[in-house]
């Protein structure tokens, strides 16, 4: 399935409708709002099809970017008038008022029919016209990008072929400031018509983690196809692990799941239409996205307009745990606040050991170097997040030297942190500052609290 495009998902809505009967599933307007910050570069991608879905229920404040779908090629490289440019107007319109980037998805799976790709990709004429036409389809519609879902280039002369396109693309794309992505399959022999000199070109890989695995995109299954790619040299920050919003094998949509029974926002399995259906609950994004937030550079959706309201929404889960939240406790209302690097002694930056997001995790002093172990969001709430997790003081305890870590965000004064007007970061519980051990600024010196006396090693520079 994949990317599916109308042929598959028009016969699945017609049977949800009647598997409804009488359900309503409306999607809420959100309008004009501030777009997410993500801290460290970090994607939230969803993919918005031309068929479904409207362009005002989109949470354009949660999301980073947004793929319409899809534009379709002919084999002489130009493209096929893309369905309800209406909409994708107002789709640009509204994302770019709320700083989110829109690309135009152009493949999809198209029932298997490739031989568009297979053939203009072939012949150097016919791709230079399908990047002039895609050049000449971004700069009339004002996108961002695009994103090539050729589902699939095989290896050999049809993978030669890909890359010399992609290479083309991406220098055209480029040139004008606009991003080249990639749709690609989950793991497997196929994905080796993706070669790894097409890493280069992109700005990132949408990986298709999904219709496969038993039950349907499990944890396990899904990390292992995202590290399949990096394993073949696919950069962390270009690795963006995907998501489903439905289920398998009946299609069903997590709105509809949820429309049938609320509890199936926290189950990954469950019966409808007489069969087992699986697909991602609340708790398994949650856990998905706490794993990209230390080992990927996002986390894509197929596809919006299949994603539930309110509390049950997984946008919302990717969002509120990427900005402080974590898997056992997501916070309702995530805590404004700024984020990016602390910085202390020597200039090293306050950073999570192994990048790991496991309860009781040191926290230390390091090198600056931009990761997500060392962005923190400094809450409106009193916390200090990154990883999903809070800075907290070991065992709440309250006495000098007692050590700092992260853990899951839990309300109590152990994560309780306030700046002073000298620099300092007080814990008001016990009264002592954020302090670095022994005055030292050496690469894996430990973060305890102490009396505080503004000393060099406890003055940090916040976001």
């Amino acid at each position: 399935m994949s990317l599916t495009r109308r042929s598959r998902w028009a016969t699945v809505a017609t049977a949800l409708a009647v598997a409804a009967a009488g359900t309503a599933i409306a999607l809420t307007g959100q309008g004009v709002s501030q777009a997410a910050v993500l801290p460290n570069g970090f994607k939230s991608v969803g993919y918005m099809p031309s068929w479904a879905g409207s362009a005002t229920s989109v949470q354009y404040s949660k999301l980073t970017h947004i793929n319409y779908s899809f534009a379709l090629p002919n084999a002489n490289g130009t493209l096929q008038p893309i369905e309800n440019t209406a909409k994708l107007q107002q789709l640009v319109t509204l994302g770019h008022q709320n700083n989110v980037k829109v690309s135009l998805a152009i493949g999809g799976w198209n029932d298997g029919n490739d031989s568009a790709f297979e053939t203009l990709a072939g012949n150097s004429g016919s791709r230079t016209t399908f990047v002039n036409s895609v050049m000449s389809t971004v700069r009339q519609y004002n996108l961002d990008g695009v994103d090539i879902d050729w589902e699939y280039p095989d290896p050999g002369t049809s993978g030669n072929n890909y890359t010399a396109l992609m290479g083309q693309l991406s220098t055209a794309l480029h040139n004008e400031g606009k991003l080249l992505t990639a749709a690609v399959v989950s793991e497997g022999g196929t994905a080796n018509g993706v070669q790894p000199a097409v890493f280069g070109y992109v700005d990132w890989l949408n990986i298709m983690a999904y219709d496969g695995g038993s039950p349907h995109a499990n944890y396990d299954w899904s990390i292992n196809a995202a590290n399949f790619w990096k394993n073949r040299g696919l950069p962390k920050a270009k690795t963006v692990l995907g998501v489903p919003f439905y289920s398998r094998p009946g299609y069903y949509t997590y709105a509809q799941l949820v429309a049938l029974d609320p509890a199936n926002a926290n189950r990954d399995c469950t019966t409808a239409g007489g069969a087992q259906q699986c697909y991602n609950g609340l708790p398994t994004i949650r856990r998905k996205t706490q794993w990209a937030l230390a080992n990927a550079g996002g986390i894509m959706n197929w596809e919006l307009s299949q994603d539930a309201t309110g509390a049950n929404s997984l946008v919302s889960a990717i969002y509120e745990t990427v900005m402080g939240g974590s898997p056992t406790n997501p916070p309702t209302n995530p805590p404004t606040g700024r984020t990016g690097r602390i910085t202390g002694i020597g200039g090293k930056c306050v950073d999570i050991a192994s990048a790991s997001s496991a309860n009781g995790t040191a926290v230390q002093l390091y090198d600056c170097n931009g990761t997500a172990a060392q962005t923190w969001t400094v809450g409106t709430d009193s916390t200090v997040r990154a990883l999903g997790k809070c800075l907290d003081v070991a065992a709440a305890g309250t006495a000098n030297g007692a050590l700092v870590q992260i853990y899951d965000c839990n309300g109590s004064g152990a994560q309780q942190w306030q700046s002073q007007s000298n620099g300092t970061l007080r814990n008001p519980v016990s009264n002592k500052c954020l302090d670095a051990q022994n005055n030292s600024s050496a690469n894996g010196t430990r973060l305890q609290i102490w009396e505080c006396f503004a000393g060099t090693n406890q003055r940090w520079t916040l976001p």
